[in-house]
Parts: structure tokens; sequence; C-alpha cells
């Protein structure tokens, strides 16, 4: 595992997600290193530590090069660059004498270095004095550390070779040869990629295959230069050179295709001396696989689709809908806690959703009109379409659902996750990731059919969905932190363990001062400057999305439209337009209309004129005033008189026995 990658991968402290990181990758090696063997030279190794905390935690620890005072190291350490963080790192060079393990204990130490990981990314290749105990200096020694940045990393490659007729470099027993792989930088300087294991007394060797990513092979450049030595092993550190070519990643490619990826090894100084000479034995490509890592972007660009539906807590625990504490209170002059988190997950949503159109549920609530308890209907009470045109049909759809329904109980949500996921089911038999679906669950309290929603968002984590809960109002949502798996692998009660992370489970209350859906963040490398924008509630989303179609293997038809699932036929990808208001001088995508959510809602107060107060009304996305700030309008009168308010048009009663889950400070009205 990665550096800091339990913690990227972890929640930060109130549910939210860690910030986003960048793939660096550091390179080592070292010069003028202390002898501390008597008969030969040193076999150093390097420790990587990273504090945390105020303490030092050993993150990994390089191979060891026997008997070399000038080590080039192969391992790669691969850790997360948070720009917005001070990551103080420390380099630990020892001389090994047990096996190459974690521990150092039984190792001398030669020296080490202390730095951030902020100066490496800026300077890109450091190299600094290494320090013996009490900061004396150890002699020459020095380190070197090189960063590269592989964040746009777009795939990886497993690499297999064998060799030939090498020639044989020992006097009584045959070489002992390994394959050392450069890369070329543009100051033609060279870079180490990977080095082979050594294989003993063998002429005709074949090397363990290995995996790199694009990135360190070739700069992600597949013209650029690539050169292969092959060397006698020595246990003294004296290898014997047996010879080299040189060839780029696209060449290799092609020969591999062609059934020609052969090179010879040749010797620059037997080819100069000798005029018979051809070479020195012969490298062959055994295996070539390129596996391609699409991004999520390149599956947004390609056509997939974001289905979102909303599921809305309507148990008696919320309140009387006519009482001003209630959380489903309908307040004139701004939305309540659930339309708050709605319009903020929804904007996004929308963005990549062609036909706009959002499933709208609810759950623990008496329906008409029998008014039977139900945990899946649709709040627009249209049972063979429950979809609603945008956020702002769903908002309708809410106001209009809830003086027509009776607050009841369990909480129970297995029952809607089973619905999305029979969907989301029927798209997975597809084999296209063409479709992904989210689902969006706002309650006010713990659920009471724990061990069912586990089973089923078991179940939901092999297919194309994700789950966003939210928790709206002051409970204890201790128990709902089970589901997000950032403790721990969510597993059912049968003890199956989720295949993804697929719930994020945030309160809203922790979001109250700040928006919901999206946060800033700024960084500058010394290529381009960016703003990177790190959603706090679909960072975890995003990645289960691309964790699905990672393991499923689905390819991506980036930057193309899959057939049907073009604009014209309700579908397609992200097309850009020539640049529009919202951004000058750049291109606008089709039906992209991001709204500040703290702006929405305040829009979508009354506005106050003549001394008149007009009732709050949501407006149409995109049409939206501010009220006027330096008035500040009444206390509007409750809509409905507690003798007055008619859930279903039947008349006054005596009402529903109250659910034993759900407590309610007033007794609600029911049917005759």
């Amino acid at each position: 595992m990665s550096a800091g990658s339990e913690r990227g991968a972890a929640a930060a402290p109130g549910g939210l997600p860690a910030p986003c990181a960048s793939k660096v990758e550091l390179r080592l090696s070292c010069r003028h290193l202390l002898d501390r063997d008597p008969l030969t030279k040193s076999d150093p190794s390097v420790a990587l530590l990273q504090q945390a905390q105020g303490q030092w935690v050993q993150v990994g620890r390089t191979e060891v090069v026997r008997s070399s005072l000038h080590p080039v190291f192969s391992k790669v350490f691969t850790v997360d660059y948070y720009f917005e963080e001070v990551q103080r790192l420390r380099f630990e060079v020892y001389d090994t004498h047990g096996p190459s393990g974690f521990s150092c204990q039984e190792d001398d130490f030669l020296g080490g270095m202390e730095c951030t990981l902020g100066q490496i990314v800026a300077q890109k290749k450091v190299t600094r004095p290494l320090l013996l105990k009490f900061g004396r200096n150890a002699g020459k020694s020095t380190i070197t550390v090189i960063a590269e940045d592989i964040s746009g990393n777009n795939g990886y490659v497993e690499l297999s070779f064998r060799a030939r007729k090498l020639d044989d470099k020992d006097l009584f027993s045959k070489s002992d040869p390994f394959l050392e792989l450069f890369r070329v930088n543009d100051d033609q300087g060279l870079q180490l990629v990977y080095r082979t294991e050594v294989v003993k007394n063998n002429l005709n060797p074949v090397w363990e295959p290995f995996k790199v990513s694009l990135s360190s092979l070739c700069s992600c450049e597949e013209t650029r230069p690539l050169k292969c030595l092959v060397w006698d092993y020595d246990s003294r550190g004296k290898h014997d050179f047996i010879g080299e070519f040189t060839t780029t990643f696209e060449e290799m490619q092609k020969a591999f295709r062609e059934g020609q990826a052969q090179w010879d090894c040749v010797n620059p100084k037997y080819k100069q001396k000798r005029r018979s000479y051809k070479n020195s034995g012969a490298v062959v490509l055994a295996d070539l696989k390129f596996h391609r890592v699409y991004s999520f972007l390149d599956y947004i660009m390609g056509g997939c689709q974001i289905h979102f539906t909303v599921a809305i807590d309507f148990t008696a625990s919320n309140g009387d809908p006519r009482n001003s504490c209630s959380l489903h209170y309908i307040n004139p002059y701004q939305p309540n806690e659930y339309l708050k988190a709605l319009v903020s997950v929804g904007e996004i949503c929308q963005d990549y959703d062609s036909d706009k159109r959002f499933s709208a549920l609810g759950f623990g609530a008496r329906i008409p009109p029998k008014y039977e308890v139900s945990h899946d209907f649709a709040i627009n009470f249209n049972p063979e379409d429950d979809e609603c045109e945008g956020i702002q049909g769903v908002v309708e759809a809410y106001q209009n659902c809830l003086p027509r329904v009776q607050l009841y109980g369990p909480t129970n949500v297995a029952p809607i996750i089973s619905k999305v996921a029979r969907v989301a089911a029927a798209e997975e038999r597809t084999g296209e990731a063409s479709q992904y679906y989210i689902l969006l669950i706002l309650t006010d309290g713990v659920v009471t059919d724990m061990a069912d929603t586990r089973e089923a968002i078991v179940r939901a984590s092999r297919l194309p969905m994700s789950i966003i809960i939210v928790g709206v109002g002051n409970a204890d949502f201790t128990d709902m932190q089970v589901l997000d798996g950032d403790d721990g692998v969510l597993r059912s009660p049968r003890g199956e363990p989720a295949l993804r992370d697929i719930v994020q489970f945030v309160p809203f209350r922790e979001l109250k001062n700040q928006d919901m859906h999206t946060t800033h963040v700024k960084f500058y490398t010394a290529r381009h400057q960016t703003c990177v924008k790190t959603d706090t509630t679909f960072y975890a989303v995003k990645h289960a999305c691309y964790r699905y179609v990672k393991l499923c293997g689905v390819p991506c038809g980036a930057g193309q439209v899959r057939a049907g699932r073009g604009p014209e036929a309700g579908g397609g990808v992200l097309q850009p337009q020539r640049p529009g208001p919202e951004r000058p001088g750049r291109p606008c995508w089709r039906g992209q209309r991001r709204l500040h959510p703290v702006k929405t809602w305040r829009a979508w107060g009354g506005a106050v004129s003549s001394g008149s107060v007009e009732p709050w009304s949501p407006a149409p996305l995109g049409s939206l005033k501010l009220p006027p700030t330096s008035q500040k309008p009444p206390v509007p009168a409750r809509p409905h008189s507690q003798s007055s308010w008619d859930p279903a048009g039947l008349g006054p009663g005596p009402g529903p026995p109250r659910p034993k889950g759900d407590k309610i400070q007033a007794s609600m009205p029911g049917p005759a």
C-alpha cells in the first residue's frame, strides 16, 4: 500500500472524505556511502519514514544492493501528495546484515536525511548530505531523491524477458545474468525503471515477469528511448557487462505483435575491436501486456450516465409537519434540511443525466388510498413512473406529498436499496459501463432494519451503484457509521464482505456552515496552474464508480457516443459549445448549470414588496431572484391550523395508533 493511501481512503473527522491527493513516485540513489564492512563494501538499503501525529512511521524499505557504495535502487515509493499539508519525510540508510526486511535493528546506520514532500515535488530532484546522529556529516555521503507526478498515469505494462546464448563471463561456471531497464530522460540521462532478479549459472535465462506504470516506463511517451543493459552478477559488486540494446515502447509493441520481439545484445567495445563480432547473445520479449487505466472522467466523457434516485424519510420521528420544530416543516422563506440536502446533491447529478429525470421515493409513511405503511412508494403517487422533471420536480412532488401521507414508521431502508439494486442488476448484465446509479437517502435517525440493510448493501456492492446517506436533524448517528466502510469492510449478517465501499454517510448538521457539494483547493505545479474541485459527498462516490468499472474490466469508449445513447436518443456525452457567459472564453458544457447552493436556498425565499409577503415557492432553476437583504421578512403565519389540516381530504378522525419505533409530539390525524 502506498504511503498515505490509508488516510486517503478513510474519511476525515466528521464523515468528510480526505482531501484530494496527487500520486507521486519517489526514486532513490546514494553516493559515497560509508564502508562499515572490513572485508567487503557495505550492503545498503534505505528506509522511508513519514511523520504522522508527531511520530515517525516507517512506510517501506528498498531492496538491498550488495557491495556498493554508490547504489541506485530500483524500488519505487508511491506516496500521496497533499498540497495543503506539510508532509515530513525521513530517509535512513543502513548497511544491511540480515535478510532485507522491515526491521533495521541489526543493521548499521549509515546516515539519514529529513525534508518535506513539498520540497521534493517543487525541485523534482533533491540531493542532500547524509547526517549521522547529533547532526554530524557522514563523510561525503549524499542521497538523491527524484519525484515524478503520476496523477495523469493512464495504464501499466506487464513485461517478461528472456535471453539466449549470452556470453560466458565466469571461468569455472556460467554467467549469472540480470537485466536493467532504463528510461532515457530529456537531458539524455538514464533513469532506472526496473532491475530483474539474478538467474544463477545460466546463459539462457528466463526472468520473472514484472509490472511498471506507463508513466515510469516512458513518461507516457511511447516514442521515448529505452535502454536495456545485461550484466553478469558479481557478489563483490563488480558486475561484468555483457551487452545492451536500445528500443522504444512503441517499437516493443509492434515487434511483439509481429512475433519479432528480439534484440541483439551488443557490447560496444567488442564491436569496435572485432570485425567478426555480431553480438553477445539476444534478448527476447517473451510477453507484453498493456493495461490501460481509465479515469472517472474518461467514462463520463464516454457516455456513462449517472441515474439519481432520492429516498426521503417520512417516519413520525420527524415531527408534525405543521409544527415549526418539525424537520418536514415548510418554511415560506427558507427550505428545510431535507430540501437543502436534496438540492445540493441533485445539482451535481443533473449535469451527467441527459434527460434530467430523477426517481423520487419515500419510506415510513401511510399512503392513500388504504393508508397502509409503505417503505418504497413514489412521492408523485405514480407507481408506473416515479421520475420527476429535474430537481424542481422532486421539490414540488415532495411538497405535494406531505399533506397527503401520514408520518408513521419504522425506518426501514432495505426495501428501497433493493429496489434500486434490481434496476442496477439489469444494467450489469449488459456488460457496459453506460449506466451508474446513485441512491440518496435522507433520514432523521438510525435505521431499524440494520441487518437487512447490511445484507442489501453487500449485495449491491457488486452492482453499478453507490449510496449516499445524509443524516438530517440532531439525532445520534453513531450506529450509522457502521454502514460507511471507512472503518473497515462492511459485512452482511452472514459474514459476507462487501466487494466495494459504496456507502458514504454524512451528518447534515456538520455541513450547515459550508457548501454541501463542493470545496475548492488550488495547487500549482511547474507545468501548469490548476484549480481542483473536490466534492465532499461525491469524492467517495466517484471512486466507487471507478472501482466498479475497473473490477469488471469494462472498456471505455471515451469521446465516443454509444449506439442509442447519443443526444438524439436521450443519452450520450457532454459536448462543448461556443463560449458562453458562464465561462467567458472557454467552452461551456451542454446542460451544465452550476448554482451555488447557499445562493439557491436564499433565492427560494419570498420577495417582499409593498408591505405584502409572498409565500415561499421554489422557482425554476436558472430563474431565481435573490430577496432584498436589507429587509427582514416577518415571521409567517402557520399555513394551516391544527383543526383544519386534512392530510387526504377525508375529514377529521381519531388518528392511527402511534408507532413504537418512532415518537411524535402531536398526534397525526388519520382517515375516518
